[in-house]
């Protein structure tokens, strides 16, 4: 290898681990000045008297607005460049949450909520589309595991801040603690993804990772199957000709629409049922709040480690095993009345329902062109928030209230049923994309 390669290779390294540090820390920052929102429902609740349907209708104003904004957001970022696009964004959350931090009206409040919705969606996208650019299909599993982790460590890292803000400055000051503090953290982040995130290779001066690595996805070798060039395309025509007429593209929605269901139904009203129904005090739902989101951390590496050595193109049935788990720890949650075990179960299903979702980017990538992975993240999370979170949120929320907290359960199993046939079905159709990229050799 000659020295100039050497030094190539070197930098291209170097910046592709800088990305990658870039993005992690940057979404975990998202998820902090996102999550928080959870810990504020039973302030809320008490202060505000509102049912759970409203709670519920609430929290899915705020997902809603998110996924839609990372539907177009997600299209944008495709044609953006992903720094700054993504600290953009961040910075904007930061600004809503200091305001929340000093807001009492109530009106007031909730057009904050939906306008965070609304930067949240810049977060994903430029995500997405750096591992794309950076990673070669073999390291994808775990890298694209690696950064799902942020969900984990932004979620997991809120409820003992927010606990100890609350703490030290008083009760009364819940909105100062739940939304001011998280948002001066989330800052620091917003310096760092400038710091870290770099642009695709080629703007860098540097190969792209497919001539870096000698590998071409299978989502590009279909890619070249039609005769329509990306060059003569513009944003919409890329959507519409290469996810929007994809069926493998509506099989991962499917899977983010039903994971979202019963991650969303779970998060969300870990606090008011733990409190309410199990009778934990403020301490130990905390304590299972922040498990149900760590636990996650170990099992999404070993997942990505899994994937790439031996479930290379068989992705989904690794997520399918899990929801198998999770089927019966859901019933074990609902139906424990130990402190011991409930924490158990949720942080068994919290370490679980992050594996399907963190192998979704990286099925994109095995049935989607890198150059249309923006546009497909922007379509599953329209509708996974869309359709998905308000599944776990509005939906749960009503059939808790007319018909018990079990009820509101089992609809989630409906969930965890419907979202393994999902898996089963894109399994099916990456099989189909290797048989016709094999028989063009």
């Amino acid at each position: 290898m000659s020295e100039a390669l050497q030094a190539t290779k070197h930098r291209f390294l170097r910046l592709q681990m800088h990305s990658l540090i870039g993005i992690w820390i940057g979404y975990a920052m998202y998820y902090v000045v996102r999550s928080n929102f959870n810990l504020a429902l039973p302030y809320l609740s008490g202060e505000m008297g509102l049912t759970k349907t409203q709670l519920g209708l609430l929290t899915s104003c705020m997902l809603i607005t998110y996924g839609l904004s990372k539907g177009f957001m997600s299209v944008l970022a495709d044609k953006a460049n992903p720094k700054y696009f993504m600290a953009t964004g961040l910075a904007l959350c930061v600004i809503i949450n200091i305001i929340m931090g000093f807001t009492t009206h109530y009106s007031l409040f909730i057009a904050l909520i939906i306008l965070l919705g609304l930067f949240q969606g810049m977060g994903v996208g430029p995500s997405i589309i750096t591992v794309g650019y950076w990673f070669p299909r073999s390291q994808r599993g775990r890298a694209s595991t690696i950064w799902n982790m942020s969900h984990n460590l932004g979620g997991g890292i809120v409820a003992p801040i927010v606990g100890a803000a609350v703490g030290y400055l008083g009760a009364e000051h819940w909105r100062l603690g739940t939304f001011t503090v998280p948002a001066m953290l989330a800052a620091i982040g917003v310096l760092l993804i400038l710091y870290f995130v770099r642009k695709r290779p080629t703007e860098e001066g540097l190969p792209t990772v497919e001539e870096m690595y000698h590998e071409e996805a299978a989502g590009q070798k279909s890619a070249k199957m039609d005769s329509e060039r990306p060059d003569n395309m513009n944003a919409f025509h890329v959507f519409y000709h290469y996810v929007f007429k994809n069926p493998n593209s509506w099989y991962l929605v499917l899977i983010d629409v039903f994971v979202y269901m019963v991650r969303f139904g779970m998060l969300t009203w870990i606090p008011l049922y733990l409190l309410k129904v199990k009778g934990f005090s403020k301490a130990e739902m905390s304590v299972a709040y922040m498990l149900f989101e760590w636990a996650a951390i170990p099992s999404t590496i070993i997942a990505g480690y899994l994937v790439d050595k031996y479930f290379k193109g068989r992705i989904m049935q690794l997520p399918i095993y899990c929801l198998v788990v999770i089927f019966a720890c859901v019933i074990g949650y609902m139906n424990s009345d130990s402190i011991l075990w409930a924490t158990i179960f949720a942080c068994i299903t919290g370490c679980l329902i992050y594996i399907p979702q963190s192998m979704i980017p990286v099925q994109a990538m095995e049935v989607i062109p890198t150059f249309a992975l923006g546009s497909a993240v922007g379509l599953r999370g329209l509708m996974s928030y869309l359709v998905g979170s308000s599944l776990g949120t509005t939906l749960f929320g009503f059939v808790v209230d007319h018909y018990g907290w079990d009820m509101g359960f089992y609809t989630l199993l409906v969930g965890v049923v419907l979202c393994m046939f999902a898996c089963y079905l894109s399994n099916r159709g990456v099989q189909k994309i290797y048989k016709q990229a094999a028989d063009l050799k």
